[in-house]
């Protein structure tokens, strides 16, 4: 009988100092997106950790967590509400802002993560 191997936790990737300064930008623009777009600032902390759930990827093994991890974690999704928003919002389009608040919410979330140091997580 084999003896199962002991689950370490995922390894993290330091951040460097331009990206945790882009990351605290990021997260700065966000909460003016959220004021902007009339929403209540505590939306950036109620949907906070809505964007960890793309932790669950590590319940499969480490690297599928870190691609899933590091799909949740990047800008291109919430750009690509932000523009489904700026689309609606060209062609008058009523009903779209929770576009913008979702996106400014994730935004935020990864500046966050960013400016303290949680960066992507390596493949392996």
């Amino acid at each position: 009988m084999t003896a199962t191997p002991a689950r370490t936790p995922p390894p993290a990737t330091p951040v460097p100092v331009l990206y945790r300064v882009e990351g605290a930008a990021v997260a700065v623009a966000a909460v003016v997106l959220v004021v902007l777009t009339g929403f209540a600032w505590w939306w950036l902390f109620a949907l906070f950790l809505v964007f960890d759930l793309s932790m669950l990827g590590y319940a499969v093994d480490h690297h599928v967590g870190a691609i899933v991890y590091n799909l949740g974690h990047t800008y291109v999704a919430p750009f690509v509400l932000l523009a489904g928003y700026g689309l609606a919002h060209a062609l008058d389009a009523t009903g779209w802002t929770p576009l913008a608040l979702v996106a400014a919410c994730w935004f935020f979330h990864i500046g966050v993560d960013r400016a303290l140091d949680f960066g992507p997580r390596p493949l392996r």
